[in-house]
C-alpha cells in the first residue's frame, strides 16, 4: 500500500506539525477543569486517538503538548521520535516492528517534553514510503495544550541539541 491509501481510506488531513492525521476517538465524558493539574485551561476529554502518517521526506516538527501521548506503530518504515525532557535530556525512540533492531511496537512520550520525529531512512529497501503510527492522549488533545517549537527559542534553551532543533524545525 502507498501513502495515499491511508490518506485518502481514513479521511486524514495535513497536521499543522507535518504530515497527515484523523482523530479516531474522542471519550464523550470530560474531567472538569477543577480536577485537572493547573497546567490545562479548561475541561478534556477522558482520552482521544489519532492516525498519524509521515511520508519519508516529512518530518513531524518538534512540540510538546500538556498530556501524556502514547504511540504504537501500524506499519511502514520505523519512525525516529526524538524526545527532549524539560532538565533537556535526549532520548531517541524508534517506534517499529522489529524488536531485534531496538525498535518498539508503543512508547510514550511525556507531558511536557519536546518532541518530533521522522521515518527512519537506514533500514533495508523497502517499498515503504511512510509510517503509520497512532497516538493516544489522556487528558485528551486538545489545540489550547498545543506548542509548536519556535527554533531561535528551542536552541537558546537547548544549544546542545542543535543539530536536532535544525533538523525538526522550520
Amino acid at each position: 500500500m502507498k501513502a495515499d491509501y491511508y490518506v485518502e481510506t481514513f479521511t486524514m488531513t495535513a497536521h499543522p506539525e507535518g504530515g497527515y492525521f484523523a482523530e479516531t476517538y474522542r471519550s464523550g465524558e470530560v474531567i472538569a477543569q477543577a480536577a485537572l493539574p493547573h497546567r490545562f485551561r479548561g475541561p478534556r476529554s477522558f482520552g482521544t486517538a489519532i492516525y498519524f502518517l509521515l511520508e519519508s521526506h516529512q518530518f513531524s516538527a518538534l512540540h510538546r503538548i500538556q498530556s501524556d501521548e502514547i504511540w504504537h506503530f501500524y506499519t511502514g518504515l520505523p519512525l525516529e521520535i526524538s524526545v527532549t525532557s524539560p532538565a533537556g535530556d535526549l532520548t531517541i525512540i524508534r517506534l517499529g516492528n522489529r524488536p531485534d533492531r531496538g525498535e518498539v511496537y508503543q512508547a510514550v512520550v511525556q507531558a511536557g517534553c519536546w518532541f518530533g520525529s521522522k521515518p527512519v531512512s537506514d533500514v533495508e529497501p523497502t517499498d515503504s514510503t511512510f509510517s503509520l503510527v497512532g497516538c493516544t492522549v489522556a487528558p485528551g488533545f486538545d489545540f489550547a495544550d498545543f506548542d509548536l517549537a519556535d527554533r531561535a527559542t528551542l536552541l537558546a534553551e537547548f544549544p546542545q541539541h542543535q543539530a536536532l532543533i535544525s533538523r525538526l524545525t522550520t
